[in-house]
């Protein structure tokens, strides 16, 4: 082998392996939460496409359940009685049953929700502490995944981070002036900003936006943990 061509499997390989560090936990975690997210959508699809193929069948048991999930389960569980009076059609078992199995195709669906959901925090739990302390396992791994990853986040202001999700919101705002700025993105989510009162919800995500982009630092750093501490603080300024 001449010294090109063993200079050139050398650029290769090590080519080769700086591809394969560079694959890090955050681009897992944006993988990760983008497939849970699209899961979303179609479960929301395929739950309403069965509620009203089911209501054709026996519409006052669809009617009286709200959660996509439990009527899925409340139906495999069997406990879909019909009424003597029903206003559904009279079909026959090779129709129902077709139903319940697209409601056993859903369960399965749930059930991979929740197993990545569980990955997901996981991974956070592991790779980014502060963060998932602070944030929440999933809402932190949709702010890296709005983000772009870890560092981009650690470099983000916290008002930028308080705005991240709210995209589309911002820029119906700065079409139309007459539209209210939104507050926050997708820390509406946080339970803390969930159960403020209304006038408080905008100080909250900000309160919360100041610590998120404190934990990040400190994880992208690997420093010590001290996301208790962080979102205590918080706790505490709107007890």
């Amino acid at each position: 082998m001449s010294n090109l061509s063993k200079l050139r499997s050398e650029l290769i390989e090590y080519t080769r392996k700086k591809i394969r560090e560079s694959v890090s936990e955050d681009q897992l975690i944006i993988q990760a939460i983008s497939s849970s997210e699209e899961l979303d959508r179609v479960l929301n699809i395929l739950s309403k496409r069965l509620r009203e193929w089911y209501a054709l069948y026996n519409p006052e048991f669809e009617h009286a359940i709200d959660s996509h999930e439990a009527f899925v389960t409340i139906l495999l569980q069997g406990r879909d009685v019909r009424e003597p009076n029903t206003m559904g059609a009279d079909l026959s078992q090779e129709h129902v049953q077709e139903m319940h199995s697209l409601a056993r195709r859903i369960a399965d669906l749930y059930e991979l929700k929740k197993e990545e959901q569980n990955y997901i925090n996981e991974v956070m739990e592991e790779n980014f502490p502060n963060l998932k302390a602070v944030a929440g396992g999933l809402i932190g791994a949709k702010l890296l995944a709005i983000a772009g990853g870890i560092k981009n986040l650690m470099l983000f202001p916290a008002s930028t981070v308080q705005m991240l999700g709210a995209e589309k919101a911002f820029f119906r705002h700065l079409k139309n002036k007459k539209i209210s700025p939104p507050k926050y993105g997708i820390l509406f989510q946080h339970p803390l900003v969930t159960k403020a009162s209304k006038k408080d919800k905008g100080r909250v995500a900000r309160a919360l936006a100041d610590k998120i982009s404190i934990a990040s630092r400190i994880d992208y750093f690997k420093g010590e943990f001290k996301g208790d501490v962080l979102i205590k603080e918080v706790e505490e300024k709107f007890s």
